[in-house]
């Protein structure tokens, strides 16, 4: 199990419809550029310094939304069944 695609597809989810066009280029450069999805998941959570070239307005955007998931998650765990359940 990792943590960090639902971190983006949730912020993706939040964030892409009021995104520029600018924005949603940086984005897409964001997930399809690292060559180790964990990288962002880093970047994001400021275990890693993110590179000068990938740093941009949505990179800061995601560190804010992850620091808000981290918040939400200490005051209740994230439901997990869902990952367990048999698709329909």
């Amino acid at each position: 199990f990792h943590p960090h695609p639902s971190l983006s597809s949730l912020f993706a989810k939040e964030n892409l419809a009021s995104m520029s066009e600018e924005q949603l280029n940086h984005y897409d450069r964001l997930i399809n550029e690292p060559s180790n999805d964990w990288d962002i998941y880093y970047w994001a959570t400021e275990a890693k310094p993110t590179p000068a070239e990938l740093d941009t307005d949505v990179m800061a955007m995601l560190r804010e939304f992850a620091k808000n998931r981290n918040r939400e998650q200490r005051l209740r765990q994230p439901d997990l069944e869902y990952l367990f359940e048999p698709p329909r």
